[in-house]
């Protein structure tokens, strides 16, 4: 496998946690993902369908609902915060001063205030799967949703990879095969450096390589280079994946109104519309045990100006009603600021964003308490909102099942009702 690595730690939280992101392209690596495994794990499914797609956000450290999309400007000082609400273009709906944009446009987006079900993991496993990392971990734990729509829906019509997702993504108990295609920043644009007949080569090589390893291999991770790996190398010599890629085929209007640290949100619409699936990428720092108000003042600023780019973006190019935008945390934050000036993890309730897919929006769903620290009506189960990503690409979770490795059926959710706001 070619790997080439950004040598870039990324998004310490408080529990030490680091993220190293890395380019995989070809396949001579047991348990590295390919897109030699990819299209024959497609081709095997046999089905094709209608382009759906989702653009999941992760706001990796836990984002502060309170400071976001549920202000609480009548209680106490040590619970309401810095920020201060303001109207939005729908009668009621009022959302952080920080964000002026999205304001504008509050009738294409619907926020839940009363998000419940948070495994309480410093990860996105949740955001990827629905579940903790430790469900099902004996066979390999839950497949992350973009692994089961690779799954279950097959080859996408361009040839794009089903899932791309820039902060990891387990296959769960699906295995190695459903892994996502992981680009990083520049790489796949310094790949491309290689020629065609280079890569050409390089393929001979493998085969020769793959014949006399799989000899040795007992555990079903690698199989021939055949065809499949022809239109492997064929997507990354075409450029379809690639120059989704570079901005630099972008309108520079519309690459300044995304600003610079918009960059994923503008490259998640591209890739979506190159054919990808499901879109995965982290935003942002949002463990804010300190500096809570200094940190969101600057932060909240650039997440306006990216997330309202991206939602004016899928309606002026009419892709609204089949691309979903969900955007959410591990969990919330404390109803009382600490000593610091910061707010520390909260599993009882967080917020969930969503947007696109042809949803009834333009509304806030639940409420909270006097000190946003529970549910107060209207709970909504973050498998909830599972139910309804997956309808919206064409799922359904009330009968869908796939196989564990120990051939027992599973249901994709354990709860499987949609969030009925939202139909």
């Amino acid at each position: 496998m070619l790997n080439i690595f950004s040598g870039k730690k990324h998004g310490g939280y408080c529990d030490g946690v680091s993220r190293r992101s890395f380019l995989q392209l070809g396949a001579i690596g047991i348990g590295g993902f390919s897109l030699v495994d990819l299209f024959r794990a497609e081709a095997a499914a046999g089905v094709t369908s209608s382009h759906k797609a989702l653009i999941n956000i992760h706001l990796g450290g836990g984002p502060s609902h309170q400071d976001m999309f549920d202000l609480k400007p009548e209680a106490p000082v040590e619970v309401r915060g810095q920020f201060n609400p303001i109207r939005t273009n729908v009668p009621g709906m009022e959302i952080c001063e920080h964000f002026p944009k999205l304001a504008k446009m509050a009738d294409k987006f619907a926020v839940i205030r009363s998000l419940v079900g948070s495994a309480g993991q410093h990860s996105n496993y949740q955001t990827h799967s629905g579940y903790g990392s430790r469900d099902l971990q004996a066979v390999g734990g839950r497949p992350a949703l973009g692994s089961v729509v690779m799954k279950l829906l097959g080859p996408t019509l361009s040839g794009a990879p089903p899932f791309v997702s820039y902060n990891g993504g387990s296959p769960g108990y699906l295995g190695p095969v459903y892994k996502p295609f992981k680009p990083q920043g520049d790489s796949l644009r310094l790949n491309r450096q290689l020629t065609a007949e280079r890569l050409d080569d390089r393929t001979s090589l493998l085969r020769g390589l793959d014949r006399i390893r799989r000899d040795m291999d007992n555990s079903g991770q690698m199989e021939a280079l055949d065809a499949f790996t022809q239109r492997a190398v064929g997507v990354v010599t075409s450029g379809k994946v690639g120059d989704a890629m570079d901005l630099n085929k972008e309108d520079p209007k519309i690459v300044e109104r995304y600003g610079r640290d918009g960059r994923n949100f503008l490259l998640a619409r591209r890739m979506v519309e190159a054919g990808v699936r499901v879109v995965n990428f982290n935003w942002g720092s949002w463990d804010t045990h300190g500096g809570n108000f200094t940190k969101l003042a600057t932060q909240l600023p650039k997440l306006d100006a990216a997330l309202s780019s991206l939602i004016t973006d899928l309606h002026d190019r009419g892709t609204d009603k089949d691309v979903t935008v969900v955007m959410w945390g591990e969990f919330g934050r404390t109803p009382r600021i600490n000593k610091g000036a910061g707010r520390d993890h909260w599993t009882r309730v967080m917020m969930g964003f969503l947007a696109g897919g042809g949803m009834k929006t333009g509304q806030m769903i639940g409420t909270t308490s006097r000190d946003a620290g529970d549910a107060k009506d209207r709970p909504v189960h973050v498998h909830e909102v599972f139910s309804t990503l997956y309808r919206n690409l064409g799922i359904n979770v009330k009968t869908a099942q796939l196989r564990d490795p120990a051939g027992r059926p599973q249901y994709l959710l354990a709860n499987r009702e949609q969030i009925r706001e939202l139909a």
